[in-house]
């Protein structure tokens, strides 16, 4: 891989999106009103998102027999994707995601194609960001990479606490949301601060409250952009593709986070995850309008 490669791994995945005015409690139904298939899976959308911005990425993950030859496919190789694959004889990794009209979203996961992370040979790279993915792989590629971020996502709720102090021990970059923390704490039996004083730069996202980034004994606040938010399925992913391609860029931690929240200002405003990407003189735009200049 170049050196200005970042390597992602984790999940691609078939995203259908649904739509309702409400949950409803158990042992009812409500209508359903709008449902669409979009392309999608965590780490697919962050390499997604570096190409966009004019970044070089590589995925890493594993897809099933229906990838081969498949529009996803086309996709990515238009888009400049670098991918190392790990085939599965199961369907790809599909979600499921039903938002409400508050703007609220509950998620159901088939793990699919995702089962062969479970006998699959970690490589090793120089820059690796590991979204959500098997436990063990993300290990052990952490251990073979020369700089790697952890973002567990969704499947933290299925890690060990030997698993999260392995992979803390590890990682240079800690990336999560409140709600993931809580389960870091949890399971480790650790507060906040442990947390903290374990990794060297923490990013913990507040969905429409902003960031919080630790390092180097700081904090510092990044508010979100105030847009019209039609789907907030692929802002965390958005963001992490705009924190590292600015990261690569070699421009500072905290104006990392400003292009990464710019770029989830975009991912929000239309349903699906990799529908609205923006490149980085259309996020550049933006971000000078709310930060002000933006070098490189």
């Amino acid at each position: 891989m170049k050196s200005n490669t970042v390597s992602v791994s984790g999940h691609l995945c078939i995203d259908y999106i649904i739509t309702v005015d409400e949950y409803p409690p158990v042992g009812e139904s409500r209508r359903v009103f709008e449902r669409k298939i979009y392309f999608g899976g965590g780490a697919a959308n962050i390499a997604a998102g570096i190409a966009r911005l004019g970044g070089e990425a590589e995925l890493i993950c594993a897809v099933g027999q229906d990838y081969p030859g498949s529009e996803y496919e086309k996709y990515l190789d238009e888009l400049g994707v670098a991918t190392t694959l790990f085939i599965s004889d199961k369907n790809c990794s599909t979600a499921f995601m039903v938002n409400n009209a508050a703007g609220e979203q509950i998620t159901y996961f088939e793990w699919g194609a995702g089962e062969a992370f479970s006998r699959a040979a970690a490589p090793a790279r120089d820059f690796i960001h590991m979204a959500t993915g098997d436990a063990a792989f993300n290990i052990s590629i952490a251990r073979q990479a020369k700089f790697a971020s952890l973002d567990p996502g969704q499947d933290v709720k299925y890690y060990t606490a030997d698993d999260l102090t392995s992979l803390l021990g590890e990682i240079d970059i800690l990336i999560c949301n409140n709600y993931e923390m809580e389960i870091i704490k949890n399971t480790l039996g650790w507060s906040e601060k442990d947390i903290l004083d374990s990794v060297p730069f923490t990013i913990i996202t507040h969905g429409k409250s902003g960031s919080s980034l630790f390092f180097d004994g700081r904090a510092e606040q990044i508010p979100a952009f105030n847009v019209e938010a039609k789907d907030p399925t692929g802002a965390g992913d958005a963001y992490r593709a705009g924190f590292f391609t600015a990261w690569k860029k070699g421009l500072d931690p905290v104006t990392c986070a400003k292009v990464g929240t710019t770029a989830a200002s975009f991912a929000v405003e239309k349903t699906g995850t990799q529908t609205n990407l923006p490149d980085w003189e259309t996020m550049a735009e933006r971000y000078r309008s709310a930060f002000g200049r933006l070098e490189s």
